[in-house]
Formats: structure tokens, sequence, C-alpha cells
């Protein structure tokens, strides 16, 4: 008995560890989303900047002839 109690101990020490290391890429991860959604919002405006300095009008969306 006291050797099974010994194994879970052991495998419950295991599950917090690798827990903890998956907690710590969550928020690694969440901190890149973050940087790349702001990154994203900096290029649309700048992009709107520039559509505005031609005079407002905007890019066709259109296919390219190649498609």
């Amino acid at each position: 008995m006291e050797n099974r109690v010994a194994e879970m101990e052991i495998k419950l020490t295991h599950m917090e560890d690798d827990l903890k290391t998956l907690n710590d890429a969550v928020v690694r991860q969440q901190t890149h989303i973050e940087k790349l959604e702001l990154a994203v919002e900096r290029l649309k405006d700048r992009i709107n900047s520039q559509n505005e300095a031609r005079g407002g009008e905007d890019i066709p969306d259109e296919r390219p002839p190649h498609y």
C-alpha cells in the first residue's frame, strides 16, 4: 500500500510539473498573439493612412490575372 501511495505522489509531482510547463507555454503564446494583433492593427492603420494620402481611393479587391 505504501508503495502505491509513493508511486501516486511521484506521478502527481510529474503532472504538476507538466501542468506548469504547459501553462507557461500558453502564457508565452498569448503574449505573442497580443503582439501580433497589435502589429496587424498598426499595419491596417498604415494602409488606411496611405489610402487617404492617395485621395481615399481603395485598391480593388480582385484576383490577379494569373488565377
